[in-house]
């Protein structure tokens, strides 16, 4: 199952039936695991405590019409109707919802944004018919800035929520399953066995995580199936054989009958009732995975009348056994003669549905990461041939001994559902406020589509959402204190983070003392390559000056490379690099930006410096043969200084050979959101500079280009162009320094308690125990050079 087949993600109209019907059924194993096997605890948790079963079967039945209606609402309606319309370039999530808006609203917070970033093709930021009361709302969003924070912390607690559940969904799934041994044995032997073939469930599936799911991933979508099918047919079975009438449940009034008995207790009961939507943020968050139709096809005409079907048939079998009303379980209602096999088959279904959720996991602390919200962590990529795979080894054993942790203190299902609905309930409610968000600033539909949009699925959420927080004392503390634990880290390091950008950006050094460095004062410039990593996009950071000022000297190709994330999903390779001269071409000086997209795969650190070598080569003969016409110094606007102005030259977008064009930008930098300057020039790149493979006796590095030594012309233009890539191609040869700052960052006096307490505690300590930036960039450790710098915020 080859997720990451980039052929099979276009738009659903492009899509052959043939090959949507396929991703629908692989689907069924990522996107559906979770939602499949809810069955299996739904009624336990709701008949745990609040409510019980009696002969008038007016709770089954009550509870029954509550599933129907909440299973029809929010993942039929809600989900696969109008938010899964609600992608970023076939990316959905939280944080796809969260660049959407921040591509058509400023509220963004991330550093280092430019003007070229909107000329990306996958920015897509269409110019919609001006409306008076969406644009009341955008400006109003953009002109306070506790709404940009309060935004992002929303943003956070989504995501919070979303990494809990995978504490959480692993545990109840598997612990459910298991739980099926419980009729095969006395209650004694139960206890002592459940909770320990749980345990050894759940270590084998993190310890297998580094291998990747890629290897077995084709068993997922047939096992699910086959779990669905047996869901479904023995749901069948138990409405023909015990009660063919149960269908007359569906009907809203017997809600109405169920909260008239039950009044308080009847909504306390919806704790567990909610728990038959877990994983359906599944399907807007792996959306990119498959595409829009293959994920409505499986939801609609497979697991939703197969979830009915089994919700319908354990009713129906509860309904003619009132004796059981201290015992209620799924596997109850399933004959003994297969009684075996579907526990076989449940335990291995949770454990797909399981695999799912920590996948996303990783999935969602790297975005986050990538946007600067998350302490550095070390992704391992499992698969190069399939995109996504991904391994974090720090989360994924913290993960596991947070579950062993949860399935040995809860050791029930009523807890362990109360943690998880509220878990599951708060994700649910951040994606419909951003939603809402999406329907006025993106769709440009009137504000009171977005509040009705809002009232209406916000109200059930909310309602849901309730019931589960009386539970705070039995279960349901857990999710909030990860959420708070979770959120206070993730907002301390983006703090962090930004006031180091700015400190960075007031403390940059001018051009004009790069070109001062000279022979007169003892510089000396050594062979090779020099990468001198930085945040800024322009200027000159005071990290290489304090390098020089403490040894004098620095490579004869220097390159200032700042690697940086913008708020779109992919950015096209070839338009990742953007290249420009940092003086005059005999300085031999450059600034490289590399950008990515928050769902992007980080180059290993080969491929990375040949591709930069080669671009850069490319630039070289883009800027000789494109000459840069003169500017206006006195063309100034909002503060911004022209590159020309600031002693930069303009940069260009480099693309591969197969792409062939390059595109001139001018250099700006600023902390605020800027609009786009304008369609920019197109011009064919270069077209004769050839991959050249160097085969000497001992191994070497790969020389991406070559020189011609055969041009003809003898123009001064030429002859400087053909010297400057003999230099680089010899810098390259000679080898490359990677060049990163080392921090230690200090409030200064007079600051809040507030402040001291988040940069000097709580930041600095999570740096000093996170990945250095080396581990994040693949850095090699024999070519790193750590230039220490105290940062004063």
């Amino acid at each position: 199952m080859d997720l990451g087949d980039k052929t099979c993600w276009g738009n659903s109209k492009k899509d052959t039936w043939r090959t949507t019907l396929v991703l629908a059924y692989q689907s069924l194993g990522v996107v559906y695991g979770d939602l499949s096997i809810s069955p299996i605890y739904v009624y336990t948790s709701t008949f745990a405590e609040d409510i019980h079963h009696s002969e008038t079967n007016e709770e089954i039945f009550g509870v029954l019409s509550f599933v129907f209606w909440t299973l029809t609402l929010v993942p039929l309606f809600k989900y696969v109707f109008i938010v899964l319309r609600a992608d970023d370039n076939g990316e959905g999530g939280t944080f796809a919802l969260y660049s959407l808006i921040c591509r058509h609203v400023k509220v963004s917070l991330l550093p280092n944004r430019q003007t070229a970033d909107e000329s990306l093709s996958t920015y897509k930021l269409k110019q919609p018919p001006k409306r008076e009361n969406g644009s009341k709302v955008k400006t109003l969003l953009e002109k306070h800035k506790t709404l940009h924070t309060a935004l992002l912390i929303l943003v956070l607690l989504g995501t919070c929520m979303v990494i809990g559940d995978g504490v959480l969904t692993p545990v109840i799934s598997v612990f459910s399953a298991v739980s099926g041994l419980e009729l095969s044995m006395s209650k004694a032997h139960h206890e002592y066995a459940v909770i320990p073939i749980t345990c050894f469930i759940l270590v084998c599936l993190f310890a297998l995580q580094h291998y990747g799911s890629h290897r077995i991933g084709f068993i997922f979508a047939p096992i699910v199936l086959l779990w669905l099918l047996c869901l479904s047919g023995l749901g069948l079975y138990n409405i023909l054989y015990w009660d063919p009438h149960v269908y007359k449940a569906l009907s809203p009034y017997y809600m109405y009958k169920f909260l008239k008995k039950t009044k308080t207790r009847g909504w306390m009961s919806l704790g567990g009732i909610l728990l038959c939507i877990t994983g359906s943020e599944a399907m807007f968050a792996d959306l990119g995975h498959f595409s829009y139709a293959a994920i409505q096809i499986a939801f609609t005409f497979l697991v939703y009348p197969a979830l009915i079907l089994g919700y319908m048939g354990q009713a129906a079998y509860l309904s003619k056994h009132h004796q059981m009303a201290h015992e209620i379980s799924y596997y109850v209602s399933v004959p003994a003669s297969v009684r075996w096999p579907v526990i076989v088959i449940a335990i291995l279904a949770s454990v797909v549905g399981s695999q799912a959720i920590i996948s996303g996991t990783f999935s969602i602390i790297n975005q986050s990461q990538s946007l600067g919200c998350f302490p550095r962590v070390k992704v391992v990529h499992t698969s190069d041939k399939k995109h996504g795979q991904i391994y974090i080894p720090e989360i994924n054993w913290i993960l596991m001994i947070l579950c062993i942790a949860v399935t040995i203190g809860f050791r029930d299902t009523k807890h362990m559902g109360n943690a998880s609905g509220l878990a599951v309930m708060a994700v649910m409610m951040v994606t419909t406020c951003l939603t809402s968000l999406v329907i006025v600033l993106c769709w440009n539909k009137p504000p009171i589509l977005g509040l009705c949009f809002l009232l209406f699925f916000g109200s059930i959420e909310l309602l849901y959402f309730s019931a589960s927080l009386v539970k705070f004392r039995e279960g349901a503390w857990l999710p909030i204190l990860l959420a708070l634990i979770l959120v206070t880290v993730m907002f301390i390091w983006h703090y962090g983070t930004t006031k180091k950008y700015e400190y960075d950006l007031q403390n940059k050094v001018s051009l004009e003392w790069l070109l001062a460095l000279g022979s007169s004062l003892g510089i000396s410039r050594v062979p090779g390559i020099g990468l001198v990593f930085t945040d800024l996009t322009s200027g000159i950071p005071a990290n290489f000056s304090r390098f020089v000022t403490n040894l004098p000297a620095f490579h004869r190709i220097l390159v200032f490379v700042c690697v940086k994330f913008v708020p779109v999903p992919f950015v096209p390779p070839a338009e990742r690099y953007l290249i420009g001269r940092v003086g005059p071409s005999s300085l031999r000086s450059y600034r490289c930006i590399v950008r990515y997209g928050y769902r992007d795969v980080h180059q290993d650190v080969d491929s990375f410096e040949s591709e930069l070598v080669n671009r850069i080569a490319e630039f070289i003969r883009y800027d000789w043969t494109h000459p840069e016409p003169a500017s206006d110094p006195g063309n100034e606007d909002n503060g911004f200084q022209s590159a020309t102005s600031s002693g930069e030259c303009r940069l260009a977008v480099i693309g591969s050979s197969d792409f062939c064009a390059t595109r001139a930008i001018d250099s700006v930098e600023s902390l605020q959101q800027i609009s786009v300057s304008g369609s920019f020039q197109t011009v064919q790149s270069v077209a004769d500079i050839i991959d050249v493979e160097m085969n000497p006796p001992v191994k070497t590095r790969r020389v991406t280009f070559a020189v011609d030594d055969h041009s003809d012309s003898d123009e001064p233009e030429d002859l400087q162009m053909r010297q400057e890539l003999e230099d680089l191609l010899d810098a390259q040869q000679s080898g490359t320094a990677f060049i990163l700052g080392h921090s230690h960052v200090k409030t200064k006096q007079g600051s809040s308690v507030w402040k001291r307490l988040a940069i000097n505690v709580g930041y600095n300590f999570l740096r000093r125990n996170c990945r250095g930036p080396d581990v994040v960039l693949k850095v090699p450790p024999v070519s790193m050079l750590e230039v220490g710098m105290v940062y004063v915020v």
